[in-house]
């Protein structure tokens, strides 16, 4: 399934979320201009590595200072090829406006990068071990995801689904999108821990703790319904919102 466009209109620009997508277009064309080398240098320094911090030994032979903690953060920025960062903005554009628009424009991008941190650290705690960096800014989304599935259930996502090479666009409920999702992520998540071979390098856990942090950090970061704007005119009005 891939996920095209949703039924909830923008009150506002969405400047925010723009802004993380621009920040992200630029560090990733930068790592495009870097020999690979020094690209891998890049990952393991900027990326959350899980050993840096469990074992200081190892990451003090490989030059790694096992007391920073700014990986944490970055990671969030970094990306491991096109599909990586094309999926990742796309579902950011798709689901941050509306989250954007309950939680206005400094208080969403608060949300965003710390949706991002309780993310790595759900990625550390479960990947403990791992000599891995793992890198890219779906641990933050799935936050923004988490949120816009409390906020919007009754929510359609238009979705894109392959089914013998004919394509098919359907309606979901978003409730339903995004429960599936991160059935998902919980299933492939448990299922790495029981083989970690079989975890495809992604970051399931870094999902999941994201989703579930977005959740529950959302009332912390959500403006008063009654500081909402009205709907002009023009805009479809859903009466779930």
């Amino acid at each position: 399934m891939f996920p095209i466009k949703d039924t909830i209109p923008s009150r506002e620009f969405p400047c925010a979320t723009w802004a993380i997508i621009v920040v992200n277009a630029v560090v990733f064309f930068i790592e495009l201009s870097l020999p690979k080398e020094l690209l891998t240098k890049v990952f393991y320094n900027f990326g959350v590595v899980p050993a840096r911090y469990s074992h200081p030994e190892w990451a003090q032979f490989f030059g790694l200072s096992f007391d920073n903690y700014w990986p944490f953060l970055t990671n969030m920025f970094l990306h491991g090829g096109w599909m990586h960062f094309i999926s990742n903005m796309w579902t950011l554009y798709l689901f941050g406006d509306n989250v954007e628009d309950r939680l206005g424009h400094f208080r969403f991008l608060m949300f965003y990068l710390l949706s991002g941190i309780a993310a790595s650290i759900t990625h550390y705690i479960f990947n403990i071990h791992s000599t891995v960096p793992a890198l890219g800014a779906s641990g933050a989304i799935a936050g923004v995801m988490g949120a816009y599935f409390i906020m919007f259930p009754h929510s359609r996502v238009i979705t894109f689904i392959p089914i013998l090479f004919i394509p098919y666009f359907i309606e979901i409920p978003a409730f339903v999108y995004l429960w599936v999702w991160f059935v998902t992520q919980l299933f492939s998540g448990t299922f790495s821990l029981l083989s970690p071979e079989a975890g495809g390098g992604i970051a399931w856990w870094a999902h999941i703790g994201g989703f579930v942090a977005g959740i529950l950090m959302l009332p912390l970061f959500k403006k008063r319904r009654s500081s909402y704007r009205a709907f002009f005119s023009d805009e479809v009005y859903s009466d779930f919102i």
